[in-house]
């Protein structure tokens, strides 16, 4: 990074916010500026992508104007530059979520990709005929569809622990599904669409005790709650670097290095060989032997801008003015007669899915982005949560810490807008 750069995110970094103002950290944010449709952009989908701040954007744009080189390969300045940038978002990602080592942090393209690459590397090895994977009823579809793929082919059975009418899980059925065939257990900490925050440290300790590993979707969780791999002692632990104010294209595996070690190559190609004949080839090392191929350099680094600019934040703090949009928007909504919330758990992030009688939320969608407000409609790639509560789709409004509570009120003024419309 130049100069300049490098002055402002060791400002970031070092200063931290002593108090918490949204206003001001609004402005951090360019996008939160505009204008749609004549209207002040209210975003509340951040459940599907956050937005970045302007010392990420910089980042990438400071990488591509002054770094632009391949990593790990170049004796020339740019790449080895453009290395050390690289690998210094591993060692902040690393510290970011309290990984033992470096070597633990497997960069990918998402936490899509980081499932997919557990379930073909270490579930192909692993899983056999007769064996059984556990996942839960509100599971997004990357974390349900890898595993039903490798147990067709391994001729393994899926199990879902099941869920309440307040989208809580039942961990007493949970421990009646762990048995001596279990072989894997895969679990969301947060649900994307229903904002419940599931208590994933009981569930790792119960599958430890009978010495199942665990695999944390945390793609939901990073950006709200701190996140300790340590503490929650998971095997592996994914997420995605646009749900944490960073890029998109760019996604993070961690996983004990004890297991990634024993784990085969997801994919093949450069970087991830130690030595190639055309009798052999001997891999890497972790987490190398992971990342076949030019990586998104630009991505990772962007990812560690954005670790930079959460450590400027207090985050107490924003961990309070969330729960406090989300007290809100619960009140606010609830007025509302004809709206019916969707995910009622006593320990729930800040997102709200709802939806309104004899109105599709396709059409909610479309009134709100008349108002320039943006949510979410469908069924965010959780069809079985849908099935679970009878209904094709909800409207869900999900919030960071940037947003505020003049801009929940101007979500309940669109939402009574859809009803005057359709009612």
């Amino acid at each position: 990074m130049n100069k300049e750069n490098t002055q402002t995110v060791l400002e970031l970094s070092e200063n931290p916010l002593r108090n918490f103002d949204v206003e001001k950290i609004r402005q951090d944010f360019p996008i939160l500026q505009r204008m749609i449709k004549g209207k002040p952009l209210v975003y509340l989908d951040n459940a599907a992508t956050t937005q970045k701040p302007l010392s990420v954007i910089d980042t990438i744009k400071d990488y591509y104007t002054m770094l632009n080189a391949n990593v790990h390969r170049g004796v020339h300045f740019l790449s080895e530059q453009a290395t050390l940038a690289y690998e210094e978002s591993r060692l902040k990602i690393k510290e970011f979520i309290n990984a033992v080592s470096a070597c633990e942090i497997v960069f990918v393209r998402g936490a899509t990709e980081a499932i997919n690459l557990v379930a073909s590397s270490y579930g192909r090895k692993n899983i056999k005929e007769g064996d059984e994977i556990i996942i839960s009823a509100m599971e997004h579809h990357a974390n349900i569809v890898p595993w039903q793929m490798l147990c067709e082919e391994k001729k393994a059975k899926l199990r879902v622990i099941p869920m309440t009418d307040d989208a809580e899980l039942m961990l007493d059925e949970y421990e009646k599904l762990l048995n001596e065939k279990t072989k894997l257990v895969a679990v969301v900490q947060i649900s994307n669409s229903l904002g419940t925050i599931n208590p994933v440290r009981e569930i790792i300790v119960k599958a430890h005790q009978r010495n199942i590993p665990v695999l944390v979707d945390g793609a939901q969780a990073v950006s709200h709650i701190k996140v300790d791999v340590q503490d929650l002692d998971c095997d592996f632990y994914v997420f995605s670097g646009h749900k944490l104010f960073g890029p998109t294209g760019i996604g993070i595996l961690y996983g004990k290095a004890e297991l990634l070690q024993e784990m085969p190559p997801y994919q093949t190609g450069g970087d991830m060989i130690r030595m190639v004949t055309f009798e052999k080839t001997i891999f890497n090392d972790i987490p190398n032997k992971f990342e076949a191929g030019t990586p998104n350099i630009a991505g990772a680094i962007g990812l560690g801008a954005a670790i930079d600019y959460l450590k400027y934040l207090n985050m107490n703090q924003v961990a309070k003015h969330e729960l406090d949009l989300l007290e809100y928007s619960t009140l606010r909504l609830s007025e509302i007669e004809q709206v019916k919330i969707i995910g009622n758990a006593k320990n729930k992030a800040s997102l709200i899915s709802f939806v309104l009688e004899n109105i599709h939320p396709h059409d909610i969608g479309t009134i709100l982005d008349s108002e320039g407000i943006a949510i979410r409609t469908g069924h965010h790639c959780t069809q079985p949560v849908m099935q679970r509560f009878c209904i094709p789709a909800t409207a869900r409004a999900s919030f960071a810490f940037y947003n505020t509570k003049e801009e929940i009120d101007k979500l309940v003024s669109g939402i009574y807008k859809v009803i005057r419309v359709f009612g």
